[in-house]
């Protein structure tokens, strides 16, 4: 935000509630009055709970590694804000709901139990949080719920904990009681917050569930994988001009581009079988799964005439199978334009031609979009003969696959903006989309599988409410998917 917000008030905390509200594990505190709608105060960690045993009694146990984190960071000395929240709503619980709610939070049963005390109900104060750069106050809670704070704490820069959307969403589960969507998906999450403070992928992973379950609102940014520098050399390796400047001997240059190849179909999802790997005699590579390739992989500045015989002899010889070999698909891999002697060789024999450039696209491709590549449709346009052309259109059209569910992705984000509603089912949205600027025509079922793929665990684009048949689903929007 960028107007000036002055907060005079904290609402004191337990410091691993507020870690919970600042994560977007929950979207509620409670508190032992009503708070009313709209006000807006600074979140002050305390270091204070209920009078129970211990924080196992106090949280799930999924919790509690957060929990002993944020309770010892807490300094008495020193009261940093990080939070502010403003309140969205308070409502009013009683003792029979305390088993949903429990579901819907961090607390345990006990704890909600132990907050009624001597009272017929408790309040849960629906708060928008929002961060902030920590700012040191002097404050000292002294056992109050709220404390004034003098001075005042002027804010200029803050950053929304869960987008409006999203937070409605949540405040609508917890006001009806809605019982989790993803029970096991938020298991897996647990067990991936310890990982995730130093390892990379898990933190990666985290970040992903975290959206699906509507814990966070961040758009995921891919950063370029160091890991993945390999893939911008397939290429310039095929060509030999780096070899050449090295100084290395052909035999050197053809190893080098072997290796990369294999790396590359690996990379696309083939099993590579190494007892088959090249050398003097030996076939350059072979796949075995999910179906059999065989290859030559020709480094330098043209593929020689002879390449495809020597693909038939050496692959008959070395798989020690002409069934095997007839079966399998036939690759040769190298820059420049064949020959036509080799081209009408290929195509008597059935093999493939393509270029490192175009072997490269395909490895980027699956970098970019990870399994997007489908080896059973990339093994159809393998055509006999030089096969650049069709292998460009192949990956052409998994770039359109991919555009057509952004524009759905995007469709139903603006549709639940637009109209103010949670959810949608496939009958609007389907009229929607008509309404767009459509990529392709869609017919209703067809649309409905694709939403149904993109709100899979797996990739989480969207969430999904079962209905009763497939016409009767609805889906919302989780995050975005960036062309």
């Amino acid at each position: 935000m960028s107007e000036k917000l002055v907060l005079d008030t904290a609402f004191c905390l337990p410091a691993c509630d507020i870690e919970a509200l600042t994560e977007g594990r929950i979207i509620a505190a409670i508190t032992g009055r009503f708070i009313n709608p709209g006000r807006q105060f600074a979140l002050c960690p305390t270091n204070v709970l209920i009078n129970l045993e211990s924080l196992e009694q106090y949280y799930h146990p999924s919790f509690l590694p957060t929990a002993q984190t944020a309770l010892a960071k807490v300094d008495s000395k020193k009261i940093l804000i990080s939070a502010w929240a403003k309140c969205e709503g308070c409502k009013m619980f009683t003792t029979d709901s305390f088993d949903a709610l429990s579901k819907l939070t961090v607390w345990t049963k006990k704890t909600l139990q132990y907050e009624l005390g001597q009272r017929s109900h408790i309040f849960l104060a629906y708060l928008h949080v929002s961060l902030l750069q920590p700012i040191e106050i002097s404050v000292q809670p002294q056992n109050r719920q709220f404390v004034p704070l003098r001075p005042s704490l002027n804010i200029l820069d803050t950053k929304l904990v869960l987008s409006d959307r999203i937070f409605a969403q949540r405040k609508r589960q917890l006001e009806k009681l809605e019982p989790p969507l993803h029970p096991e998906v938020e298991e897996l999450q647990s067990s991936l917050a310890s990982f995730s403070i130093t390892n990379p992928a898990a933190k990666e992973l985290d970040d992903e569930i975290k959206v699906f379950l509507g814990w966070s609102s961040n758009k995921l940014i891919k950063q370029p994988d160091p890991n993945l520098d390999w893939i911008n050399k397939i290429a310039a390796l095929g060509n030999r001009s780096q070899q050449e400047d090295e100084g290395k001997s052909n035999y050197q240059a053809g190893t080098d581009f072997e290796i990369i190849v294999r790396k590359s179909l690996e990379f696309l999802g083939f099993t590579v079988d190494y007892f088959h790997r090249g050398g003097a005699g030996g076939v350059d590579l072979f796949c075995s799964q999910p179906y059999p390739l065989v290859g030559e992989c020709k480094a330098g500045k043209k593929i020689p005439n002879d390449t495809a015989v020597q693909l038939l002899n050496l692959g008959t010889l070395r798989l020690k199978s002409q069934e095997l070999f007839k079966q399998a698909t036939k690759l040769i891999i190298g820059p420049g334009e064949p020959t036509t002697q080799l081209q009408d060789a290929a195509k008597v024999q059935d093999m493939a031609i393509i270029n490192p450039e175009t072997l490269e696209k395909l490895v980027k491709l699956q970098s970019i979009y990870r399994n997007s590549i489908d080896l059973f449709k990339l093994k159809n346009y393998l055509k006999s003969g030089q096969s650049d052309d069709e292998v460009d259109k192949y990956i052409g059209q998994v770039y359109k696959e991919i555009s057509l569910r952004s524009h759905i992705i995007q469709l139903v984000k603006n549709y639940l903006q637009n109209s103010g509603v949670d959810s949608a089912g496939v009958d609007t949205l389907h009229g929607a989309y008509f309404g767009s600027n459509t990529p392709q025509k869609l017919q209703k079922q067809e649309m409905h599988e694709i939403l149904i793929e993109l709100s899979s665990p797996l990739t989480g684009y969207l969430g999904r409410e079962k209905g009763s048949d497939w016409k009767s689903d609805r889906f919302y929007y989780l995050r975005d998917l960036p062309l």
